[in-house]
């Protein structure tokens, strides 16, 4: 009724690590690297990223309230838009971390320490989580709903927390842009 794909675990595994890797490799790299260079003020990019994790946190909290009231077809439509959400934030935060250097926190004092709190441990979880939520991703796709929900009690919760310190993060910083 809702499976979508065929099953086959092990090409999954394949993708999902490869892209994963392929990912947190290009994270890392382009903290040093800036090949790129646009002609207009791209801070517009982390103002976009913060919106998409606004909308993938909503879209999170939507796909919950409709797998707990049962209505499986929208929360597959809320939790695939919340993936599509997800990629689009990864390539504007692409985009922006390989064309402008980096942007340090100008606050000091207590303010700063939570920031920085927030800022690890979204960086922490942002970094990990990728292949968790590609793998209940592919459960739910190929219908084994009791593995899909295992991965979920604990993959969802990360994944909301990531979208919203997200946010977070883009306010704090945002004043110290130049």
């Amino acid at each position: 009724m809702l499976k979508t794909i065929q099953k086959n675990d092990k090409l999954a595994n394949a993708l999902i690590i490869s892209l994963s890797t392929v990912v947190f490799a290009l994270v890392l790299l382009m903290r040093n690297y800036k090949p790129l260079k646009f002609d207009f003020d791209t801070h517009i990019f982390p103002a976009m990223s913060a919106f998409l994790n606004s909308l993938v946190a909503i879209l999170l909290l939507v796909g919950l309230y409709f797998v707990k009231q049962k209505n499986f077809l929208r929360h597959k439509t809320a939790m695939m838009a919340a993936l599509v959400c997800s990629i689009l934030f990864l390539l504007t935060y692409v985009l922006y971390h390989i064309s402008t250097p980096e942007t340090t926190y100008g606050g000091a004092g207590a303010i700063k320490v939570v920031y920085l709190i927030i800022l690890f441990s979204h960086i922490a979880l942002a970094g990990t989580i990728l292949p968790f939520i590609l793998f209940a991703v592919y459960r739910g796709l190929t219908g084994e709903y009791d593995r899909h929900k295992k991965l979920t009690k604990w993959v969802w919760p990360l994944w909301f927390y990531v979208s919203v310190t997200g946010v977070v993060v883009y306010f704090m910083i945002a004043p110290f842009y130049k």
